[in-house]
């Protein structure tokens, strides 16, 4: 992530704001479907036979319809994470646990100390962040990056009447189409937006209620983490808003001018503006969902142009994504902002692009005019330097587990082959009590990054470490029982390469006994986690069809199964072909887990096998990480890899939340005086 300057030529004449407005609206144009329809035939060509990319093509799908892209010319998209910020004159009324000044505070915070959350993910996605003030109260110090784009010093209090004038409304739209046009100017295709402003949760709360329907408790929820107490008095002052102001939902302008506030305004401009020039918007939580609803409202088309994140903690989130039509990708029970799940899809966008770059590459050029060619050697270049960089990522290694592979009393001293599971190291509880005291003190909201200060905090337990650094080494540990297909290996190379994920493929022999499996299983697991921390595991089936079935074979031979069962009778359960595959799983995470690695967990199947580890052997539980059953929504069956590739990286931001933010000390950002964070932040 770099640091940049504010961008030059906003125009902010007043006089200019309603037909600026105005004109977007009347050019956005919908998605070109074609582009998708397009993307979607050449993706079924390329890849294997019955294999999908789940949700992952749906979110490549929308990227290719709002920028109208072709495969000949498809490219990672420069971002810009942009931080909106402003005060809310509803503050007064004691809805958040911290005071009003925490928005100045934390706007320099971005700035000088760059130790937010916006910061770490920003590097984590590697977008460029820009931060803008649209209605700062307090007085800040020397800002020399902030874009200055102040409309007033915060809005009124909306408890009492409109938060604003509708020429404030109009300003602060067009605040955010000029940037939009801005960041287009430069390049930027992919919109990050964030925001700050204390007690903003209030004023998207009451947009959800009006635009979506929804009573003000299906609305508002508690924000920065507040007491119940407090959340009585919030969910009392969005009824008080709604009484007062009755905005009408016809028109989105009347809603954002009575309720919303100058950073949520800007946010809806900005997707605005990104819709007019086909650059899509990765939204974040409730805020900028409660933004976009207002640029819906405005203009529907726009719908189009929005790419899903996570499900966030707030109650009516989920609302607010059935009306915009969006389905998310990930549900990391987040209650914060800053561009926070939007950083982690936008680094998933760039592993689907990599990944239909490395199907497609072969038949760049084939097309006529020079722009193909052009993006062939383009595309040949870049595998060149990559293949340099990262060659032994991209390497794939081969294991053979051999019919003749005995396991016998020679073998047990090194690597035991019998099928036990024992009682499994604890985790460092020191380490961990470190890592949560730490996470507790980060100038964020307290328990506001969910799953993502569990993985952290979990990761401590693993590696002993209250703070592991950035570059946890890792491995993708594929079992098949033959060889994937060319496009297969494709697959699994393009996503493992984004993790940086060394790839060993171990082939099984259908006619070997269990036993010989589970210590093949072993004897891999030993040289891949001798000096690394992240261990995926996979396997591999020819179709998603073939996956499905398999996971409903384990899932129905394991039903039963408790804790001191033997794994030889349960194993019996199941077809010979799926014993091997299931006692070489159970072998390799036996493993992995006693050399105190985090086991990543990729498809049903492998999850399957995984449930009867844990259910055998209870302690294995905490070294064992279901990508996809536990944070990600991507519906991949057969995987090839692609689930434990993405839960890496998904690792990997939590390493930059611990390594990259700040704590209140370090950033002089005042502390929660109210809910679970009082006297927790220091």
């Amino acid at each position: 992530m770099k640091q940049t300057a504010a961008p030059l030529g906003g125009d902010l004449r007043r006089t200019d704001d309603a037909d600026l407005v105005h004109d977007t609206i009347r050019a956005i144009e919908p998605p070109d479907d074609k582009a998708g329809e397009n993307m979607q035939c050449a993706l079924q060509e390329k890849l294997p036979r019955g294999v999908g990319l789940g949700a992952l093509a749906a979110l490549l799908d929308r990227y290719m319809c709002a920028t109208k892209s072709t495969w000949e010319h498809l490219e990672k998209p420069k971002k810009c994470t942009l931080i909106c910020c402003a005060d809310h004159g509803v503050a007064e009324m004691q809805v958040s646990a911290y005071p009003p000044e925490t928005t100045a505070q934390m706007t320099a915070n971005y700035l000088l100390a760059k130790g937010a959350v916006a910061n770490a993910l920003a590097n984590f996605a590697r977008s460029d962040l820009h931060v803008a003030d649209l209605g700062i109260k307090a007085p800040l110090p020397p800002l020399p990056s902030l874009i200055d784009r102040k409309i007033a010093h915060g809005t009124k209090n909306s408890a009492k009447g409109a938060a604003m004038t509708r020429e404030e409304a109009l300003r602060s739209l067009a605040v955010g189409i000029r940037l939009a046009e801005d960041f287009t100017a430069e390049g930027c295709r992919c919109f990050l937006p964030g925001e700050m402003g204390i007690s903003n949760t209030t004023a998207s709360a009451a947009i959800a209620a009006c635009l979506c329907s929804l009573r003000p408790e299906e609305a508002t929820g508690r924000g920065t983490n507040i007491s119940d107490e407090r959340l009585k008095t919030k969910i009392e002052v969005v009824r008080q808003i709604l009484a007062v102001n009755r905005p009408d939902a016809s028109d989105g302008i009347d809603v954002l001018q009575k309720v919303g506030g100058f950073e949520l305004g800007c946010i809806a401009g900005l997707i605005l503006g990104a819709a007019r020039k086909r650059a899509v918007v990765i939204l974040d939580g409730f805020n900028t969902g409660a933004a976009a609803l207002i640029a819906e409202a405005l203009a529907p088309a726009v719908a189009g142009y929005l790419l899903p994140s996570h499900l966030a903690a707030e109650p009516a989130h989920a609302a607010i994504l059935k009306k915009l039509g969006l389905t998310p990708y990930m549900d990391m029970r987040f209650r914060l902002g800053e561009a926070t799940g939007s950083s982690i899809v936008a680094d998933f966008l760039d592993a689907a692009i990599e990944a239909a770059k490395s199907l497609f590459a072969e038949d760049a050029g084939a097309s006529d005019g020079k722009g193909a060619h052009a993006w062939k050697r383009k595309a040949a270049a870049d595998a060149a330097q990559a293949e340099d960089a990262q060659d032994e990522m991209k390497a794939m290694s081969y294991r053979f587990l051999s019919k003749s592979m005995s396991c016998d009393a020679d073998d047990a001293d090194d690597v035991p082959c019998t099928l036990v599971l024992p009682a499994f190291p604890a985790l460092d509880t020191i380490a961990m009590a470190a890592s949560q005291k730490r996470i507790d003190s980060l100038a964020k909201p307290i328990y506001s990054l969910g799953r993502l200060e569990e993985l952290a905090v979990r990761l401590a337990g693993v590696t002993g470490e209250a703070r592991p650094p950035l570059g946890a080494r890792r491995a993708l540990l594929i079992f098949a029982a033959k060889e994937p297909s060319a496009r297969q290996k494709q697959l699994i190379s393009a996503f493992a390469a984004h993790a940086e994920a060394p790839v060993t493929l171990a082939l099984l022999d259908r006619d070997a006994p269990p036993a010989a499996a589970f210590s093949f299983g072993q004897k891999i697991a030993h040289e891949l986690s001798a000096d690394r921390t992240l261990i995926g595991i996979s396997l591999a089936a020819a179709s998603d069809e073939a996956a499905k079935e398999k996971a409903a074979l384990y899932d129905e031979a394991f039903r039963h199964a408790k804790d001191g069962d033997a794994p030889p009778s349960l194993l019996r359960q199941l077809p010979p072909a799926l014993q091997i595959e299931a006692a070489a799983v159970l072998g390799a995470i036996r493993t992995a887990a006693e050399s105190r690695c985090l086991v990543l967990l990729d498809d049903p199947a492998t999850e399957s096998v995984a449930h009867l580890a844990e259910t055998l052997a209870p302690t294995l539980k905490p070294y064992l990480l279901h990508v996809q059953s536990g944070y990600l929504a991507l519906a991949l069956h057969a995987s090839c890899g692609i689930a434990a590739s993405l839960g890496m990286r998904l690792v990997d931001a939590a390493l930059h939340m611990e390594n990259d933010m700040k704590t209140f000390a370090e950033t002089a950002v005042a502390v929660a005086a109210d809910g679970p964070g009082k006297g927790r932040q220091s």
